[in-house]
C-alpha cells in the first residue's frame, strides 16, 4: 500500500452486490460510467439505504486483482430481461473483502456516483468530503477553512439552476437554499450564475474576507442546514441553486 494507489469509492446499492464482492471475489463497473478504465488499486463500497443502520457509509473496501468485460447478462444470468441485460461491464475481480474502522460517514442525504481517490486520502478521512480529490489546492483550502469555521461543506455537490444540472466545487446547505461555490480557474469552462465565484488570488490574499462573504451567504439562506441525512422536502424547494433529488446511489436501471 502506498499514498498515491488509487481508490474507487463505488456505490452499493443492493445487498446481493455485497454478498457477491465479499463471497465469490468480484465487482460489476458499468463500461460507460468508467471512462478512465481499470486503473486503481482498490475498491471501496458505499452503502446507501438498502443496507439499513450501514447506510451512507463506507465500511469495506477490497484490492483489485484484474479485470475482463462482460455484459451484465454474461455477470448475473439470475436476471436476463434486466433492462441493461445486455450492457458491458467491468468485472473486477477482488482480494478478500477487509473492514474500514472506523466507517467514512456521510453527514447528509446526498447524490454520490463514482468517487475516484488516493490512498492517503482514504485512510486519512473521517467522512465523504473528505475523499474527494477534484479541485486541486485552492478548492482543498477554501473546504477546509470552511469547516474550521463550522459551515460543513460538501464537495463537488450536485445542483440544479433553471432546470440545468451540474456539479459545483463547494456547496453549504442552507435552511432556504443551498450555497454553490466555485473556485474561478483559467480552465473552468462555465461560470453559474447562481453561484458564488471566488479566485484563488482572492483566496491567497483574503482568505478571511472570502469567509466573511460566505458566511453573509449562508446568513441571507436563513442559516446553516442540518447535518443529519433526510430526504428533500418537495414542500420546500430551494432555489435558484438547489440539490438534485438525491437517489439511492446510481439508479436501478445502472445496475
Amino acid at each position: 500500500m502506498h499514498p498515491d494507489d488509487r481508490v474507487l469509492v463505488a456505490v452499493m446499492s443492493r445487498p446481493k452486490d455485497f454478498e457477491i464482492a465479499r463471497d465469490q471475489g468480484w465487482y460489476r463497473l458499468p463500461e460507460d460510467r468508467a471512462p478512465r478504465g481499470a486503473t486503481f488499486e482498490y475498491v471501496a463500497f458505499y452503502f446507501t439505504a438498502a443496507f439499513g443502520d450501514q447506510a451512507w457509509a463506507v465500511h469495506y473496501y477490497a484490492r483489485r486483482l484484474g479485470h475482463e468485460l462482460l455484459t451484465r447478462r454474461d455477470l448475473l444470468p439470475d436476471e436476463p430481461d434486466h433492462p441493461r441485460a445486455s450492457a458491458r461491464y467491468l468485472k473486477l475481480q477482488l482480494g478478500p473483502v477487509q473492514r474500514r474502522e472506523p466507517p467514512i460517514v456521510s453527514r447528509r442525504w446526498r447524490r454520490i456516483s463514482f468517487i475516484h481517490t488516493t490512498w492517503d486520502r482514504f485512510q486519512a478521512a473521517g467522512e465523504i468530503n473528505d475523499l474527494f480529490a477534484e479541485g486541486g489546492e485552492f478548492v482543498d483550502r477554501l473546504y477546509h477553512a470552511l469547516r474550521e469555521a463550522g459551515l460543513n461543506p460538501e464537495r463537488c455537490y450536485p445542483v440544479r439552476e433553471a432546470g440545468v444540472d451540474y456539479v459545483v466545487d463547494l456547496a453549504v446547505p442552507c435552511q432556504a437554499a443551498v450555497l454553490a461555490i466555485n473556485v474561478l480557474t483559467a480552465d473552468r469552462d462555465a461560470v453559474h450564475a447562481a453561484a458564488l465565484h471566488l479566485s484563488p488570488d482572492r483566496l491567497t490574499s483574503d482568505m478571511a474576507g472570502c469567509l466573511r462573504t460566505v458566511r453573509a451567504e449562508v446568513e441571507r439562506r436563513g442559516g446553516p442546514g442540518p447535518l443529519a441525512p433526510q430526504r428533500p422536502n418537495p414542500d420546500n424547494p430551494v432555489n435558484p441553486a438547489h440539490p438534485v433529488n438525491p437517489v439511492d446511489g446510481l439508479e436501478d436501471s445502472r445496475q
